[in-house]
């Protein structure tokens, strides 16, 4: 929650700058936002290259039906909410939306330099070359190659933790300094609150539908078997971590009386594979990203469905860490949708400021989808 308010800060003070400070200081944190944007493009592919490589090949080493069916039943429900943030933003969103407004690269301020760090490779080759790695390193069972791929996993893991997360709150600021230097903070901020409310919203919408799906699979009260998981959903608010909120998970789930064995190998890998509160705020939020920006493509059920694909895939393995998912989504946004800087400011402006509800979103989640598998397991 402190990062949250760091943010929170970071915006009220980027926006006081931008209005009424000298255009020197607004030029000087046009940029670092400049020069930290291009570092986060940087890293980008190596979030992905990383994570997903260890992940493929540490899913590799384990049973094989049953993380088959706990990685597919993650991965539909990962799908399914995407598609079910997308209609409900595309329906709500445009009402709040101002006619006339742009969050693109403004022409009025630049940088005082442009120090451009060029990716090592592009996000959908380190895509390929993760899941080649990962499946190669399962079957010849390399574990000099797993090192390697888990060492670089735990240093990126550092990177964003100790770099990139810290410095976040001085990038939004900057993002906000500029947006109101350039006239149009106040537009933006009209759809900000907005956004917040409808992706917490879905959320809620989403937790019940998989709750009443999980009850119909299993027989059990789907009210109950929520009510049980709420001590995970609030702690997962205050550690803004699905790690971190494990142990509470944990016996929760057990309280829905999934097998012991069952909860203690799913609800460890649910916090890794499962981010479906996670798909929806970063779906909800590109498609009022989409809206606010003339520059970008109109956010159709055709330009979106393949996102949500790729989104999906890239949420089995994003960074444990607050902002993780969105760190790992960033690439997916950038190629696909052509976001520029300043939609990429935003985007991680909005995801971070509910980020907390969407963690709690997935764990929470993360019981209904064991107690399926338990009931799926006890069939065979």
């Amino acid at each position: 929650m402190k990062l949250v308010l760091k943010l929170i800060a970071g915006i009220v003070i980027g926006i006081i700058v931008g209005l009424i400070a000298p255009e020197f200081i607004v030029r000087l944190l046009i940029t670092i936002k400049t020069v930290f944007g291009s570092f986060i493009g940087f890293i980008i592919p190596f979030i992905i290259l990383f994570f997903i490589a260890s992940g493929v090949a540490n899913l590799g080493q384990k049973s094989g039906r049953l993380v088959g069916t706990t990685v597919g039943i993650a991965y539909v429900s990962t799908i399914i909410a995407g598609l079910l943030a997308f209609f409900v933003a595309i329906t709500f969103v445009p009402m709040f939306s101002p006619e006339q407004s742009s969050i693109s690269e403004g022409s009025a301020l630049t940088p005082f330099l442009k120090l451009e760090i060029a990716p090592v490779m592009g996000v959908v080759t380190a895509l390929v070359a993760a899941f080649l790695f990962g499946i190669g390193m399962t079957k010849i069972k390399s574990k000099i190659l797993k090192d390697v791929f888990d060492e670089g996993k735990r240093i990126i893991d550092l990177v964003i933790s100790y770099i990139i997360i810290p410095f976040l709150p001085i990038y939004i600021a900057s993002i906000f300094a500029q947006l109101a230097a350039e006239g149009t903070v106040f537009d933006t901020l009209k759809v900000f609150g907005v956004v917040l409310l409808l992706a917490i919203a879905t959320h809620w919408i989403w937790l019940l539908i998989q709750y009443v799906t999980a009850g119909s699979i299993s027989g059990k009260n789907p009210f109950t078997l929520l009510k049980n998981m709420l001590p995970a959903y609030f702690t997962a608010i205050g550690t803004m971590s699905s790690a971190a909120t494990i142990p509470v998970t944990l016996r929760s789930v057990k309280n829905n009386k999934v097998k012991d064995e069952i909860a203690d190998f799913g609800v460890p890998l649910c916090a890794t594979i499962h981010l479906s509160g996670s798909i929806i705020t970063i779906v909800t939020t590109a498609v009022a990203v989409m809206l606010l920006t003339p520059e970008l493509a109109s956010p159709t059920f055709a330009t979106m469905l393949p996102v949500i694909f790729m989104l999906g895939l890239i949420m089995i393995a994003a960074p444990g860490v607050p902002g993780g998912a969105i760190m790992a989504a960033l690439g997916i946004l950038t190629t696909m949708l052509g976001f520029s800087e300043a939609a990429i400011g935003l985007m991680i402006a909005l995801y971070m400021a509910q980020d907390s509800f969407g963690t709690a979103t997935n764990v929470t989640g993360d019981g209904a989808i064991n107690v399926i598998i338990d009931k799926v397991n006890s069939k065979n």
